[in-house]
């Protein structure tokens, strides 16, 4: 049986609006049930583990899904969900591939957690499949190779861009640019339709650029670990 490992956020704060954040509903349970359909074994884990913050937007009626509903219902993943494991105490050998679903909450501590950049270290030296969405890819820019390179550095990445983070107002909440970020890693940033599916695989990297890309780029990863 495959085992992934799914790390999300425990930031719960917009900047300085006073709203709340955190990851994105529908990008951590399209991607949870696909795996779970396909026989694997999912691990949630965040930085301070216990119930990671959800995006109180993503849990409206006009951004539910079919996945968000079977949640809703679902007592078992519910309670994995209240009970993540502390991001510090999971080890990379355990689990076959990372997946980072986003939201806005990713941009504040998965950015610069100590303990993301080095389970995203592990896995990439292990040859192993990391996945981010959305804003989950700025749990991405801290690690580097082997050779101290940035790990997005000559690769074909994505993420949720300039265009769509100023679609949704939030241009100047967020700490950073992720699109602009990514790029200055020296990463080859590619950009679909705004708010559409958009996914890129390049070497050990799957990313995808908004919300509607959490599940391809989950089918992504079983395709490309059914191969192995």
């Amino acid at each position: 049986m495959k085992k992934v490992l799914i790390v999300l956020p425990s930031h719960d704060q917009l900047g300085n609006t006073g709203q709340k954040t955190g990851f994105w509903l529908e990008e951590f349970t399209d991607p949870y049930y696909k795996f779970i359909d396909s026989g694997y074994e999912v691990t949630i884990a965040s930085p301070r583990g216990g119930k990671p913050p959800v995006d109180p937007k993503s849990t409206q009626k006009e951004n539910q899904s079919e996945s968000t509903q079977r949640f809703e219902r679902d007592k078992s993943a519910q309670a994995k969900l209240e009970n993540t494991l502390v991001l510090g105490q999971v080890s990379a050998n355990d689990y076959d591939t990372l997946f980072l679903p986003g939201g806005h909450g990713p941009m504040w501590d998965l950015s610069s957690d100590e303990n993301m950049k080095k389970i995203v270290e592990d896995f990439y030296s292990d040859k192993k499949i990391v996945s981010a969405v959305c804003h989950g890819p700025a749990g991405l820019l801290q690690a580097t190779d082997r050779n101290g390179n940035s790990i997005l550095k000559g690769k074909k990445i994505t993420g949720f861009t300039n265009n769509e983070e100023s679609a949704v107002g939030l241009t100047k909440t967020v700490p950073f640019s992720l699109e602009n970020r990514m790029k200055e890693l020296g990463g080859k940033f590619e950009k679909g339709q705004d708010f559409k599916p958009f996914v890129i695989s390049d070497g050990q990297l799957i990313t995808g650029q908004n919300p509607k890309s959490a599940l391809p780029a989950a089918e992504k990863v079983i395709e490309i670990l059914g191969k192995e």
